[in-house]
């Protein structure tokens, strides 16, 4: 089976990859156009690099790929890059896991939730749910960032 590439169980399931990561980067320069944003060689590498793992990455994991492949190897380069990334809404950070995943709706207002398998280390995006929102409401509170994250078993490893 093939998925959409903006399906955020996408991780969890087969899909043409290379088309996944084509449709995010297309979705992120767009995002990046619209809001007069630049998309950097490094800013855009390092948002292929989280795009073509399925899995969370800390900022040491990210600066060595851009480290071999003769972007630098000065911590500031990754943070820099990633913190551009999280602001822009085209990546998030895994509290849990001191990571970074690309982001499913690059450009969108969503409030997201992760699906962490503790196994594979494999992360999936979908969407918080209402209720948090509907008691926020109902106490008058104002939320203004939501971080959920769920860990369990995907599929793959469950079959395991």
């Amino acid at each position: 089976m093939i998925s959409d590439p903006k399906n955020s169980t996408a991780p969890f399931t087969a899909h043409d990859h290379g088309r996944c990561i084509a449709s995010a980067l297309a979705s992120a320069e767009a995002a990046c156009a619209a809001t007069d944003l630049r998309l950097t060689p490094v800013r855009r590498r390092t948002l292929e690099i989280l795009l073509e793992a399925h899995e969370a990455l800390g900022a040491y994991d990210v600066l060595a790929r851009l480290d071999a492949e003769g972007f630098g190897s000065k911590p500031p380069v990754a943070y820099r890059a990633l913190t551009f990334l999280v602001d822009a809404g085209l990546a998030h950070r895994i509290e849990r896991l001191n990571a970074f995943v690309a982001c499913v709706h690059p450009g969108e207002d969503h409030d997201p939730a992760f699906l962490i398998c503790k196994s594979c280390g494999t992360v999936a995006e979908g969407e918080a749910e209402d209720a948090m929102k509907s008691s926020a409401a109902a106490a008058g509170f104002q939320i203004e960032r939501t971080v959920v994250e769920a860990t369990g078993v995907c599929p793959a490893c469950q079959d395991d």
